[in-house]
């Protein structure tokens, strides 16, 4: 167990990581928008750091990227596993097989005559 003292700077510390964190993912938003865009669309403008900063906000609010517990990833994946534990082997052979019969998963087509 972690020593009391030393809970604060530790706290701090994930915090000031975090902030850097974001502050390279607004840098890198930027520079993409500015190498990306601005060349290949013709009358999009370069962006400023805070123009940058928005767009990111913009996004993880849109496409859900601040959700944790319920709403992420390990909320599915436990849900899944929960799906799997619950089907007898008859009903985990049959999802295999539709999984399989996928088109990502079908075998290569043999051109025999």
């Amino acid at each position: 167990m972690m020593n009391k003292k030393f809970k604060g700077p530790a706290i701090a510390g994930f915090i000031l990581i975090g902030i850097a964190f974001a502050a390279l993912a607004i840098w890198v938003v930027m520079l993409l928008w500015n190498n990306i865009l601005t060349v290949a669309v013709h009358g999009v403008n370069s962006i400023s750091y805070w123009q940058a900063a928005g767009i990111f906000l913009l996004s993880k609010l849109l496409f859900g990227g601040f959700k944790k517990g319920c709403g992420g990833r390990g909320h599915w994946k436990n849900k899944m596993k929960a799906k799997w534990e619950a089907m007898s082997e008859e009903e985990r052979e049959k999802f295999k097989q539709e999984w399989k019969n996928r088109c990502w998963m079908k075998p290569k087509a043999t051109t025999e005559p």
